[in-house]
């Protein structure tokens, strides 16, 4: 599954002594303040990237970006957002507008597990903020710059869960399936234009995922040990598939079957597996 991302903290404006002069294109990775995003960044940082991070702990991006610069030398810009609050959102997406972007890794994301009539519409409307809406729009954004220069990629991050829906994880799997569907089309549309696109689809990973979206006890999750694979190696298997320009990329064998199976099982067939997997609540 995707990264988790956390409710609000206060967004950090941007000021022109946060970024000065950096000839280097940026490369922007959203959720960076844990798991996949913290991979990102450091896959990024080691191949010599200069680095937008954004999240909304902005005492862990701070510490994460003093790692970077000690280790590798690169040039590191920290911005406090919480991506579901569309103003922050909006003031991100105008300075976005602005500067020059290598790279996206559009990864902030997050889940919540339980029968759609006992969950909170508060919280189902900023899953979709965050999963669906800031994926949208941070992309368009980023993308003319792209195409000016010829060259650029954008690695949204989706999940295994896009490839079924998901009973008692509804909105979650559907706005994964969205994100699915959306790097799809513009592989197709901004390939010819110098531009990659690269879904990247995971199974469970050690990440904070699990237990910010309650679902850490369930059987998707609960006694996989050491058959789940770590966040490194899955920020690494998107890492590289967005520099060889693949559309979709499924970490892990038995997770690619699943893929595969899940456009030939019948659909309740389905329905009735990922229920059970995820649980009732």
């Amino acid at each position: 599954m995707s990264e988790a991302a956390e409710r609000p903290e206060p967004a950090t404006q941007p000021s022109p002594a946060s970024h000065p002069g950096n000839p280097r294109p940026l490369t922007v990775i959203t959720g960076a303040s844990a798991g996949l995003g913290v991979c990102f960044a450091r896959l990024a940082a080691k191949d010599g990237h200069a680095l937008m991070l954004v999240a909304r702990r902005a005492e862990r991006l701070g510490a994460l970006a003093a790692e970077l610069r000690a280790a590798h030398g690169v040039h590191v810009e920290c911005r406090a957002v919480d991506l579901g609050d569309r103003a922050q959102l909006d003031t991100l997406l105008k300075e976005l507008g602005r500067r020059d972007v290598g790279t996206l890794v559009n990864n902030a994301g997050f889940g919540l597990r339980g029968r759609i009539l006992r969950q909170d519409p508060a919280e189902l409307a900023a899953m979709v903020d965050v999963n669906v809406t800031a994926v949208t729009l941070l992309a368009r954004t980023v993308a003319p710059g792209m195409v000016a220069r010829g060259d650029g990629g954008i690695l949204n991050v989706a999940s295994l869960a896009a490839y079924q829906p998901g009973p008692n994880m509804a909105v979650y799997y559907a706005t994964k399936s969205y994100v699915l569907s959306f790097s799809e089309a513009l592989w197709q549309e901004l390939r010819r234009h110098g531009v990659r696109v690269t879904a990247l689809c995971p199974g469970p990973t050690e990440t904070e995922f699990a237990a910010r979206a309650g679902a850490a006890n369930t059987p998707l999750f609960a006694g996989r040990g050491n058959g789940t694979p770590s966040a490194d190696s899955v920020a690494e298997a998107g890492w590289r598939a967005l520099a060889r320009g693949r559309r979709v990329v499924v970490p892990g064998f038995g997770q690619k079957v699943y893929a595969g199976l899940s456009a030939f099982l019948p659909r309740r067939t389905i329905l009735s597996m990922v229920a059970k997997v995820n649980g009732a609540r």
